[in-house]
Order: structure tokens, then C-alpha cells, then sequence
């Protein structure tokens, strides 16, 4: 506390208070009373393991004459370890000079620290953290690759800049490490076994070593080994010995061959050694656990009068009832009893007494879906109902997945669209795919190497937190600077596109106007941001200055630390990306301080190509507000009221699949070649983790699996079936989410409903009404989107004063506009009248092209040589835009090919007469007399035959060929035809007779010719009426009364409008 004298302050110590006691089970207490010696405990999940080892160090203490300092406690976790501590020191009463629980790795840093001379190192040594460790060894292998220095042998030569060749190395050098074995051992073991790998595995260990101490940094297998040679010393084992009078270890299964050595030479001779462990939650092999040193056990660690160890077993769960202590029975009860334990004791572990649990029974489902995204929409709707209808708190929830990298990222934005909270611990995902710390690393290689910034990547950076844009800004700001653009090209060049000017512009922030919008204010922002970080680089700076100088004057960071402020989601989501951006400037502080300065690239490429965490510094932790959302590895020692363990799929879980299948690190043994893992072995495993899993549970466990009705689709993993409970298939999706929005749309569709009745109705309405009137204490509404004032379905529809067409003139049209009005109304509207055409492409200036060599051709201007018009061609081909070279050649040798077909269809058909070529018509229709439509157009080719009827053509260079019926019903050849037909070209003369038309397909071959399609002549019906007629009426009626709706077609699937289309995914109503 603080106590005030006068003017001064000083701070006074209050007085320590003891937790108070709790109360403990006979089981418990009698691993409390233990009166010395090595003793196992055999402690299930929920059976108060980490009570009883509190309650027996404070015994030790009070009751013993023990002082803290003469209490060792080890287990795995710094977070488990600050668990221990503090429910320690809270139940001594008081603080102690020393920790009384640390980790393996803490206690044998410590003891490095220690014991070894103060001159030995010129600065303390240091531990990297798991992903630095990574990055350390695969630099060390790239250079001994370089230099020669390591013999790999030449089947691994295509492995050996893989970032799996890096684990495997790492998981040889750490088993090498807990089996006690030397860079000398590895190698003649290799020699021995004849394996050539683990040889030069063993020469390059030596070389990592010498790294390693040069550098004055320690892995951490090499910090437990020179541990353990530390500790084996007499000296120092007689020092450790006299200081610790009693010695506790949790999370015992866990330990490795290197870790139990450490446990002799503290604890071997006898004294007080309480090891608390659980077989069937062994779930850490492929880091070196070894679940034999807990069978051992009892024969490894012997009293002082050679007895074998005492076992006893905690026989009481309070974290589940029955129901689930049954189901998780069925699974954990197919790993059999192992014999080196006593069998009543084993029995009485596996089998706890679970009728004490305050939630009961429990309750116990395994769910079945068709698909994995209705899996995750049920996921997060039972989430919700039981946080809505249940009670249930957000943090007394949990998602359980087998693997992280696949499962969580799904999983997490499921949760987030229902507008559920997630917690998600920075390591389960690697920095790089955190969802914050991807603009930040796009807008880092931006300026590290600005060929990297592509239109892609401009349209990212503007449209994220760093740019601070929506879409439509950024469009918005595309046109202006397309419209400033023509305005400076003032005819004498081709206007650019929007993304080449967009480009520049944030290339060169100078060419914007800051004060013109504020769409271009943002966008010049975000430029002079890149544009000062790029100067940066270019200076030398570290990776984490370039990042504070693109985030420091951002709008991101304003906007996080309002929203961090701002209590509910939208502040857990700003903790989360801001916890996500710290860990990034971590990882570049530590990379700068640890590797050495190696720019900007360096940087990002390392953080990309290990997947470092997104921060195991913060070891993992929670801000106890959300869902938590992990893997079943994580969530060992931890537990909720409601577990979902999801996706449960065969072939995932359980993974079979054999772990450093390369090296085959599982196969090295102290004194040569042993067995690998049998896939029993690798089975039991995996089985072990689902208990883990499936134990986390207090109340309820939701265990959720896709069934494919497909044969060859997901399956239901086999432990489904172990559980021995039904297996319910849920069919389809959630009607709507359990949510305020999904109530408001539910009630607002019943009143959009015709089939509501209008009892119904009203009861909508009233419930709607109640929620818009909702407010909060400062008179916000809490449901705005039930107001009808916000809904846009409601409002009246617009009519422009100004009408499509005039109504006191014909309707102007063009063929291509007629086909398109025929085929969908609303896509003429949207791309003839809302400004909505598709840009000129390269296609089409390919046509136009051919299509003015062919004239030339028709009219004598060129010969009808293919050579000749080939090297027209040449010239004007780089004047065309096409995306890459490959294109270009690609279609400039179908453009050759076209050419060829063309004169050998132009020269071999002397049965025509050509009449004219690109012949323009201006035609009113139905007639002259009652103009209702007009047409204008022109017509590629008009032939007479040898009956003088004239015929059309029209030359076709895309690659899309209609079918037979579809030219029959062509509008556009119908189009020529019908202005043939209305004498009123007088160009063709005063009573001409159409004679039919033909599509030329210049790009399909038909024996070295271009593919003709004939359409007939149109046949009048008894009216003197053809289809074409009809056609016309409706297009005209549609415009007059602005009916243009959407109509399915064929060309849909290319259709430019489609995001504006109300009957396509991408344009659908949502009011």
C-alpha cells in the first residue's frame, strides 16, 4: 500500500494473506502425506493433479520444515509453470526469493547461468525461440552447402533447400541431443548402420555447434544436454542435491530420455520425488516425448532402500459427470493396460468416481454433415444458440481441431461472418497468414522491390487499413484519372487504362491532387507513406523502422486504438490485430538483433518461407472474452463448458502418415538402428490426442464430421464409431443465425411474404417495431437495421424524368444492340445506356484488323496474297495490346492462319459477284411510312448470286462458333437481310431481293477454308410478317416502357454486367 508523510510517499508491504485450503479427496490427501521417497501419481483429466502438487509443496513447507528455496517444482509451459507459481505463493502466503515452479528449460538455463564461469561467455547466452531456432539451422545448412563442408549424399541433393529437409535435420540433431549422443556418436552410428544421411547429418551437428557457441546461442535439446553433463558432475550434483530436499514434476509423460537423465542426477538417489503424469494424454512424441519414462518409472527411480516407487492414483473427476466420463472410456479403454504398472492402481485411474460434477451427466453429440461449409454454419449456430438460449459465456466455449493450418483459418471466419467472438493464440497460425499482418507485409515488399507492386497489389494496399478506401472510391478515382489522362493525350495517343494510372500514381503521389476528393487525398496518402518508406530502404534501414514508418501515419492505427478503446467485438478484433502487428515488430526486432542486418527482402522472405508464429513469445495466451478457437495439443490442461470437436475426418484424424520419413530421426537409437513407430503405435497416438480432446469438456461435447454423399468424398473419421453413442446426420444449412440480423431479415421476409397471413404479418411488424425502438443508455438505437427508414427495399423506385428514348422519334438501334436487347434487355441497358461497355480489347482490335485487310482485298487496294497482307499485318501487330508475349504470338500466328483462310475463300468463289463491301444502311422499321424502330448499321460484304439475289456476309474473327439453329434465329444477318428487304438502300438498287446471309468464321478450318454458316432468306408470314419483325416490336415496346429485366442466356457466363445482374450470385438483391 501507500502511505503518505507529509509531502513524501513510501511503500509499505501489506501483510500476506493465505489462500485458503481446499478441501481434498483421500486420494489426494494421500499423495500429500507421502513421507518421502519417489512416488508416481497416476492423474486423470479433471482429478485436481495440479491441487494435490500445490497442497504437497506447501506441506513440505509447513509441516516439514522445508523453505521454498529447498522445493523444486517442473513442468511443461511457462504459462503452466506462472500457474503453479502463483497458486504457490498465494497459498504460502507470501513471496519467495526464488521461483518455487519454473520449466525444464528455465531451470537448466539457470543452471548454465550458474555454473559455468562468469568469463566463459563475453555476453549472456540466449535461447532462440522455436521458429528463430529454424531459421538459425536452415542458414547453417545453406552455408555448408555453399562451402562444401558437409558430404550430403546425392539422393537428398534435390531435398536440401526444402523447409522439410530443415525439420528433419533439426528432429535428428534433437534426438540425437535426448539420447545423449555426440556429432562423433551420430556419425558412427550412421557408419554403422550403414545410412550415409544420419553421417552427414553427424558432420554438419559439429559445424552447428561451433555456430552456436560463437555465436553464444543454445537450442534448446543442446540447453537440456549440457544440462544434464552439468548436473551429472559430482560437484555439482552434490550441490543440487544438498539444496533440494524435494522435487516435483507435472505433465510427467511428457518428459524426454535427456529430461529424465536431468531427474537422476538431481533426484536418483532415493529422496522426495513426486512425479504427476497421465499415459493416455502422452500426446508429444514428434518432440521427443517419450511415454516409457513414465511406465519406467517406478523401476528407474528407487527409495532409499531399493523398493520400487509407490503408485497412487487421483480417483476422483470434478470436471465431467458420467455420461462423459463413459463416452470418453470407450475411446481411451482400446489403448490397453501396460504391465509395468500396478493393475489396481491403473484401474482405479482410468475408471474415476464422476458423480460430484456440478453441471451433472453431461451431455454427449456426434454430428454429420454433407458438406464442410454447412459444418461450419452449424458450428457457429449451436455455438450461438447456447450462448443465447443456454447462458453459456463466449469464453466458456471452445473449438477443437486436429490441425491448425488447416482447420483454424476456416473455422475463424465462419465464427466471425455469424458474429461470434474468437480467440485465437498467436502461435496456432503463422505470422505471415495473420489476416493484420498481410497488408502490412504486401505494402514491405512493395517498397523493398517496387516491380512487386503489380495492379493487384495497388488495388489491395488502397483497398486495406493501410489505404483506408472502399471499392468505390477507388473506382471513383480510377475515372478521374482516366478522364485527366485523355484530356493530356488530347488525341494524339491512346488513353491508358485505369490500372497503368492508378499504378503511377501511387508510384508518384506528386501526380495526384490531395485537395480534389477524398478518395484522392487517401490514395496520395498511402503513396507518400510507400514513397517515404521506399527512400527509407533505400538508406539502410532495419525491417521494424520501414514498418513504423508505413504504420505510424497511417489511418489504421487511429482507427485501432479508437476501436481498442471502444469495449465489445470490435474491440477483441482490434486487441487481435494489434497483438498480431506487435508480433510482427517483434519478429523484425529479433531478426535484426539476432541474425544480423540483412534488409528488407531478407526479412520477408525468411518470415514467408519458415512460417514463424505469430508470436510464442506471448506463449500462446487469451484474453478470456471469445470462443476459443485451438488445437487439441493446446488445449491439453484445459477445459470449458462446451467443447466442439470439429472436423473429425478419416484420413486426418487419425494421421497416419510416418513423421521424418527422410531421415527417419524415430529410428535412431542410443546404441544403433531401431524400429520405427509401427502404425499401432503412430494409431494409439492419435487416439490419445482425441481423448485429450474429447476431455476438455465440463458439460457438453459436440464432436462434428462431414459425410460426402459421394462414395470417393469426406468420411467421418473411425473414432466417431468408438464413441459408441449415435451418429446424428444433420441434412442442409441453418434456416437463419441465431443472431439480431438474422432476426430482423427472418421477420422482414414474413412481411415480404405473400403467403403470410396477415395475422402473422402484424405480429412481424409489432416484433420489428419493438426492436428499432431499443435503445441504449445514451439513446442509440441498439437494432437500427429493424427501422424501416433504413431499409432500401422499401423506397420507392426511381423514374428518370428523362425518358430511354425520345418518344417522338423511332428508337435508335444497331444490329449488335438488337441482339443484345433480344438476348437480355437489362445487359443492353446496363452496357448501351449506363455507360457500362467493356473497354476495346485485344480481340477486338484483332478483328478490326483482319477486317480492314479484307477490305482492302475486296476492293482492290491489295492483292489477294497472304504473304503480302501478312507483312501489312506485321506492321501494325505491336500497336496491339495483349497481356503477355505468349499471347500475342499465339494469336498472331491464328491471325496468319485467318489470313490464309480468307484469300483462298475470297478467290474460290466465282459463282459470286461482289455487289459492295463495308455498305452502311440506315433503315426505319417496320417501314418508312410507320417508322417505329431505326436501324444502323454496316454490312461486311454484299454478293449477288447467279440469280441476282444479294447476299450478306458478314466476316466472324472470335473464337466462338453458334450452333445450326441458333444462325438460323441470327438477329443480326436477319438485320442486313430486313434493310435488303426495305428498299430503302438505294445504293443496292430500286427493287433488290435478299437472297440470305452467312457467317465466315475466318479462325475455323474447313479443309484450308474459313468455316461458312448460311442463314435463309427470311420468310414473311400470312401477315407479311418475319420473326426478325416481332423481334423488333418487343425491343421497342421494352424500351418505350423501360421493362428491361434479366433474361439466362448463353452469353451470361461472359456477360460484363454481371455484378450489377440481379438473377447472378455476384448482383442478387439483398433487400
Amino acid at each position: 500500500m501507500v502511505s503518505r508523510q507529509g509531502s513524501r510517499y513510501r511503500l509499505v508491504r501489506a501483510e500476506g494473506r493465505a489462500a485458503q485450503a481446499p478441501a481434498l479427496d483421500a486420494d489426494q490427501q494421500a499423495v500429500v502425506d507421502h513421507p518421502g521417497g519417489p512416488l508416481l501419481v497416476l492423474a486423470g483429466p479433471g482429478t485436481g493433479k495440479t491441487t494435490t502438487l500445490v497442497e504437497a509443496v506447501v506441506d513440505r513447507v509447513h509441516n516439514r520444515g522445508l523453505s521454498p528455496d529447498e522445493v523444486l517444482v517442473l513442468t511443461f509451459g511457462r504459462k503452466a509453470a506462472t500457474e503453479l507459481r502463483d497458486r504457490i505463493t498465494g497459498r504460502l502466503g507470501k513471496t519467495t526469493r526464488v521461483m518455487p515452479s519454473m520449466t525444464f528449460h528455465s531451470f537448466c538455463y539457470a543452471l548454465l547461468r550458474r555454473f559455468t564461469p562468469a568469463d566463459a561467455f563475453d555476453v549472456p547466452l540466449r535461447l532462440p525461440s522455436g521458429p528463430e531456432q529454424s531459421l538459425r539451422l536452415s542458414e547453417a545448412l545453406s552455408g555448408s552447402r555453399e562451402v562444401g563442408a558437409v558430404h550430403w549424399p546425392r539422393s537428398l541433393h534435390p531435398a536440401l533447400k526444402t523447409r522439410g529437409f530443415v525439420d528433419e535435420v533439426q528432429a535428428v540433431i534433437g534426438k540425437a541431443r535426448q539420447l545423449g549422443l555426440d556429432p562423433e556418436d551420430l556419425s558412427a552410428i550412421g557408419r554403422s548402420a550403414e545410412r550415409a544421411e544420419w553421417v552427414a547429418v553427424g558432420d554438419f551437428f559439429e559445424e552447428y555447434l561451433q555456430i552456436l557457441d560463437h555465436e553464444q546461442v543454445l537450442d534448446y535439446s543442446e540447453l537440456i544436454h549440457r544440462a544434464v553433463i552439468l548436473a551429472q558432475q559430482p560437484a555439482v550434483q552434490d550441490k543440487l542435491r544438498r539444496e533440494f530436499k524435494a522435487v516435483f514434476v507435472d505433465e510427467y509423460q511428457d518428459t524426454d530420455p535427456g529430461q529424465i537423465q536431468l531427474l537422476r542426477a538431481i533426484a536418483g538417489d532415493g529422496r522426495d520425488l513426486v512425479v504427476v503424469g497421465d499415459p493416455d494424454q502422452s500426446i508429444y512424441t514428434f518432440r521427443g516425448a517419450d511415454v516409457r519414462g513414465l511406465l519406467r518409472f517406478t523401476d528407474e527411480f528407487r527409495g532409499l532402500d531399493g523398493s520400487a516407487a509407490a503408485q497412487i492414483a487421483l480417483g476422483t473427476t470434478r470436471r465431467f459427470g458420467t455420461t462423459l466420463q463413459r463416452v470418453s472410456r470407450n475411446v481411451v479403454n482400446r489403448l490397453g493396460v501396460p504391465g509395468t504398472l500396478d493393475r489396481e492402481t491403473f484401474e482405479r485411474f482410468r475408471n474415476p468416481d464422476a458423480t460430484g460434477c456440478v453441471y451433472g451427466a453431461g451431455k454427449v453429440e456426434a454430428n454429420l454433415y454433407s458438406t464442410s461449409g454447412a459444418e461450419l454454419e452449424h458450428i457457429a449456430d449451436l455455438l450461438r444458440r447456447a450462448h443465447v438460449q443456454d447462458g453459456v459465456g463466449w469464453h466458456e466455449m471452445a473449438v477443437l481441431v486436429r490441425s491448425g493450418s488447416r482447420s483454424i483459418p476456416p473455422l475463424r471466419r465462419a465464427l466471425a461472418a455469424a458474429g461470434i467472438p474468437v480467440d485465437v493464440a498467436g502461435d496456432e497460425l503463422p505470422l505471415s497468414r495473420e489476416p493484420a499482418v498481410r497488408p502490412m507485409l504486401l505494402a514491405l515488399r512493395a517498397v523493398a522491390d517496387p516491380a512487386t507492386l503489380t495492379v493487384e497489389v495497388v488495388r489491395a494496399l488502397a483497398l486495406s487499413p493501410l489505404g483506408a478506401m472502399d471499392a468505390g472510391q477507388l473506382r471513383r478515382l480510377a475515372r478521374v484519372l482516366r478522364r485527366r489522362d485523355r484530356e493530356a493525350a488530347d488525341g494524339q495517343r491512346l488513353p491508358r487504362s485505369s490500372d497503368e494510372l492508378l499504378r503511377e500514381a501511387l508510384l508518384n503521389p506528386l501526380l495526384l491532387d490531395e485537395e480534389a476528393s477524398p478518395a484522392e487525398a487517401r490514395f496520395a496518402a498511402l503513396g507518400e507513406r510507400l514513397l517515404k518508406a521506399r527512400n527509407i530502404v533505400n538508406a539502410g534501414a532495419a525491417p521494424d523502422e520501414v514498418m513504423w514508418s508505413l504504420w505510424s501515419e497511417s489511418p489504421w492505427l487511429r482507427r485501432l486504438r479508437g476501436q481498442a478503446n471502444s469495449g465489445g467485438e470490435p474491440a477483441r478484433a482490434a486487441n487481435r490485430d494489434l497483438d498480431s502487428l506487435c508480433a510482427l515488430f517483434d519478429a523484425a526486432g529479433r531478426a535484426e538483433e539476432q541474425i544480423g542486418f540483412k534488409g528488407v527482402s531478407a526479412f520477408l522472405s525468411e518470415l514467408e518461407s519458415l512460417d514463424i508464429a505469430a508470436d510464442n513469445r506471448f506463449d500462446g495466451t487469451y484474453r478470456e472474452a471469445g470462443v476459443q478457437l485451438m488445437t487439441a495439443h493446446r488445449s491439453k490442461g484445459l477445459q470449458w463448458r462446451l467443447v466442439v470437436v470439429a472436423s473429425v475426418q478419416e484420413g486426418q484424424w487419425p494421421d497416419l502418415r510416418r513423421r521424418g520419413s527422410l531421415l527417419e530421426p524415430d529410428r535412431l537409437g542410443t546404441n544403433g538402428l531401431i524400429e520405427p513407430l509401427s502404425a499401432g503405435a503412430l494409431l494409439a497416438e492419435e487416439r490419445r490426442l482425441f481423448y485429450v480432446a474429447i476431455t476438455r469438456a465440463r458439460e457438453r461435447l459436440i464432436v462434428t464430421a462431414v459425410q460426402a454423399p459421394e462414395a470417393d468424398g469426406d468420411q467421418p473419421s473411425r473414432f466417431l464409431a468408438e464413441l459408441d453413442i449415435p451418429l446424428k446426420l444433420v441434412a442442409g444449412r441453418p434456416r437463419r443465425p441465431l443472431s439480431l440480423p438474422g432476426l430482423v431479415a427472418d421477420l422482414r421476409c414474413v412481411l415480404a411474404d405473400p403467403a403470410s397471413s396477415p395475422a402473422l404479418k402484424r405480429v412481424a411488424a409489432d416484433r420489428l417495431a419493438q426492436l428499432a425502438d431499443a435503445v441504449d443508455d445514451r439513446e442509440y438505437a441498439l437494432v437500427p437495421t429493424a427501422d424501416p427508414a433504413r431499409w432500401w427495399g422499401v423506397r420507392e423506385r426511381t423514374r428518370s424524368e428523362r425518358p430511354i428514348a425520345d418518344p417522338e422519334l423511332p428508337v435508335p438501334l444497331s444490329g449488335s444492340a438488337l441482339t443484345t436487347i433480344v438476348d437480355c434487355p437489362l445487359r443492353w441497358f446496363l452496357t448501351r445506356r449506363a455507360g457500362g461497355e467493356t473497354p476495346s480489347t485485344a480481340a477486338i482490335g484483332f478483328g478490326q484488323v483482319l477486317h480492314t485487310l479484307a477490305d482492302a482485298v475486296a476492293t482492290g487496294t491489295l492483292p489477294p496474297s497472304a504473304d503480302e497482307l501478312n507483312g501489312w499485318l506485321d506492321k501494325v501487330w505491336t500497336q496491339l495490346d495483349f497481356e503477355s508475349a505468349w499471347i500475342s504470338d499465339r494469336e498472331r500466328a491464328e491471325a496468319d492462319q485467318a489470313l490464309r483462310r480468307f484469300v483462298a475463300w475470297h478467290q474460290g468463289r466465282p459463282d459470286r459477284t461482289l455487289v459492295g463491301t463495308e455498305v452502311e444502311f440506315d433503315v426505319l422499321l417496320p417501314d418508312a411510312d410507320q417508322p417505329a424502330v431505326r436501324i444502323k448499321g454496316r454490312m461486311d460484304r454484299v454478293e449477288s448470286d447467279p440469280e441476282g439475289a444479294l447476299r450478306v456476309v458478314d466476316l466472324k474473327t472470335g473464337r466462338t462458333v453458334p450452333t445450326k439453329p441458333a444462325v438460323a434465329r441470327h438477329v443480326q444477318l436477319a438485320i442486313y437481310q430486313r434493310a435488303i428487304q426495305s428498299r430503302q438502300l438505294k445504293a443496292l438498287g430500286e427493287n433488290p431481293l435478299a437472297g440470305g446471309a452467312e457467317l465466315v468464321q475466318l479462325r475455323h478450318d474447313e479443309a484450308g477454308f474459313p468455316k461458312v454458316q448460311p442463314q435463309s432468306p427470311l420468310e414473311p408470314d400470312e401477315d407479311g410478317n418475319t420473326w426478325l419483325d416481332e423481334a423488333v416490336t418487343d425491343a421497342e415496346t421494352m424500351i418505350r416502357t423501360e421493362s428491361l429485366t434479366a433474361q439466362r442466356n448463353d452469353g451470361c457466363t461472359r456477360c460484363e454486367a454481371r455484378p450489377l445482374c440481379p438473377i447472378q450470385p455476384e448482383g442478387r438483391e439483398i433487400v
